[in-house]
């Protein structure tokens, strides 16, 4: 998403000009540790000093097609140019994702860049319909939706054992009815590093090696959704979380994620749950702009008189 602190306000409160550029002249003094409500405040983050740096420059230009943007460019997946590529975190993820972005959901409004720009080693965006076929690894690979056949985090390990090249779990087949295949026990000489862990995790222990997330409101996921290259892929859903995301949708239960949140609190979950890790923030930076952002909307909210 592009954001910018006058054309917030500006579309938030159009009536009251005066009241706004007060705001704004305070929210320069004001950075994302000064609040004492903020939802994220215990994330283990990377210095946001270039964001903040960044927000008072204004926009800049994207590196590569030249367009301005406030932090990133949301078209190329960049930084723009005032915020130096090696002063933003890159988080290395236990797993590979592909983001399948609805051709209507808006380039400046989506979360899944976020992830692009923070992982670009394991994210792969892509817009529908251009998606992968999934058929052959579908042993291997889950989809984060919601719906009457989708399991915990904490099941996949149980239910992929299921998941072979040559079959999946029926709809009226339940995963949890044959025991998991226990390998043998192999005493190591020297005890992994959780990086060691984490990395042969990939072909080892669950087979998981890829997550899908969709990109898209949730009036646009049945388009998607019942693509049938999705088919058949074991379905996980994230109930416990709530979103903090400040374009959350009307009458949606607030379980329902931003794309970002959804992989944060699933990558959490999975290490947790699933590799059996102690986790100490290792993928916290992936909420690096959505944190600075969420505290940017939320100021220029109260200052605005909107909670």
């Amino acid at each position: 998403m592009s954001l910018n602190p006058s054309s917030l306000l500006n579309e938030e409160n159009s009536q009251e000009p005066k009241r706004n550029t007060e705001c704004l002249e305070s929210l320069e003094l004001q950075t994302p540790s000064s609040f004492q409500d903020h939802p994220l405040q215990q994330l283990q983050l990377a210095s946001q000093e270039v964001l903040e740096k960044a927000k008072k420059s204004g926009r800049s230009k994207c590196p590569r097609c030249s367009s301005s943007r406030m932090f990133y460019c949301y078209t190329c997946f960049v930084p723009v140019e005032t915020v130096p590529t090696k002063e933003i975190p890159t988080v290395k993820l236990p797993l590979k994702i592909d983001i399948i972005k609805h051709p209507n959901e808006t380039d400046g409004k989506s979360t899944a860049v976020h992830a692009k720009l923070l992982a670009p080693d394991d994210v792969t965006i892509y817009k529908y319909p251009c998606i992968p076929e999934y058929e052959e690894n579908r042993h291997e690979i889950a989809l984060i939706f919601p719906g009457p056949n989708s399991v915990s985090v904490k099941d996949i390990p149980f239910c992929l054992q299921k998941y072979t090249k040559k079959g999946v779990c029926g709809n009226d087949d339940d995963c949890s009815r044959e025991p998991f295949l226990k390998k043998a026990k192999i005493e190591p000489k020297e005890e992994k590093s959780q990086n060691d862990r984490i990395s042969s995790n990939r072909s080892e222990g669950t087979g998981l090696k890829k997550i899908i997330f969709i990109d898209s409101t949730w009036n646009q996921t049945n388009k998607i959704i019942t693509d049938e290259r999705l088919q058949g892929l074991l379905q996980i859903e994230l109930k416990t979380r709530k979103t903090c995301f400040w374009r959350h949708q009307k009458g949606k239960p607030d379980t329902y994620l931003s794309t970002i949140e959804a992989i944060y609190y699933f990558l959490v979950d999975y290490h947790q749950e699933v590799l059996k890790g102690n986790y100490k923030g290792q993928y916290d930076n992936l909420l690096f702009f959505f944190s600075f952002m969420y505290t940017l909307i939320k100021n220029a909210k109260c200052c605005a008189g909107k909670q």
